[in-house]
């Protein structure tokens, strides 16, 4: 059965609102997991809906260690979002993405270590398939639109290493990274890609490259002075990007998502429904009610 598209917009560094929007209301939302990194902004953009969430909160106030992932994506899938893209910065480990450059991701490698991972748990467990962990449809017309955006580069496909953070890397870590054959590092996109998953939502990642990590020879090192810089003339085209995917939405009439995602819990839970735990299921109300009744 079609559904029409509802896009959840996560805004990553130097994205903190959406221009141009129509019919729009802030709700601030309160979550079994807690409360989410800012009020939900709905509203609608070139007739198609959309939910927009700044991930560390307007005036950047969350760091990435402190953001409350299971919230925000619980928070997305209650406001009935079909479909979320996720903006970030990131750093490159590739000489050809210089600062300013677009990367689709299509993989990632998970590093961090201080968050929570999982909706589900001690009393109901679930493992949800990781292999893709991007909706491939999403992600191709998000890479339209950052052309008809105007970014001087995109890259479709590439792995964005996701560190802990705060700080940046070291020069070891980072040609670490390289020889493993990652392509961009960044601090937030995990575990939001897993929570997506867990929640059944089609994910697509959209990293803008600011700088070069700390590997090449000759270049400074990574200065939040000269990444903000690049963040801004990237955020304007982040804006352009949104617009034009929600055009080519409003064009194309949404069916459901073609890898599977929206039914990826019906080969995922393993706990019988005898053995659940009650107040676990409660919290699963919006990731996990299809399946869980």
């Amino acid at each position: 059965m079609s559904r029409s598209w509802k896009l959840g917009v996560i805004g990553g560094s130097g994205l903190y609102g959406l221009e141009g929007l129509e019919d729009v209301r802030r709700q601030s939302v309160g979550t079994p997991w807690g409360n989410p990194s800012g009020p939900l902004v709905s509203a609608r953009l070139h007739g198609i809906d959309l939910v927009f969430l700044p991930r560390h909160d307007e005036g950047h106030r969350i760091p990435p260690s402190a953001i409350n992932y299971r919230a925000n994506i619980d928070a997305l899938k209650r406001a009935g979002v079909t479909d979320v893209i996720s903006l970030s910065a990131c750093g490159s480990l590739r000489e050809d993405l210089a600062p300013g450059a677009f990367v689709i991701v299509d993989q990632f490698v998970d590093r961090t270590f201080a968050r929570e991972k999982s909706f589900f748990g001690e009393g109901c467990v679930a493992h949800v398939s990781m292999a893709d962990p991007v909706c491939p449809r999403l992600a191709s017309m998000a890479a339209d639109a950052a052309r008809a955006a105007g970014a001087d580069s995109v890259t479709e496909g590439g792995t964005y290493l996701a560190m802990e953070g705060p700080q940046f890397s070291t020069r070891a870590e980072s040609e670490l990274y390289r020889s493993w054959g990652m392509d961009v590092i960044g601090m937030t996109n995990m575990p939001e890609a897993k929570l997506a998953r867990e929640a059944e939502l089609p994910y697509a990642s959209v990293a803008m490259v600011t700088d070069y990590d700390c590997w090449r020879d000759g270049e400074e090192h990574v200065q939040v002075s000269s990444v903000l810089e690049v963040l801004r003339s990237n955020s304007a085209r982040a804006q352009s990007l949104i617009g034009q995917l929600a055009r080519a939405m409003a064009d194309t009439p949404r069916e459901p998502c073609p890898s599977g995602i929206e039914t990826v819990l019906d080969f995922a839970l393993v706990t019988p429904p005898e053995h659940r735990d009650p107040a676990l299921m409660a919290k699963l109300d919006a990731v996990a009610g299809r399946v869980l009744g």
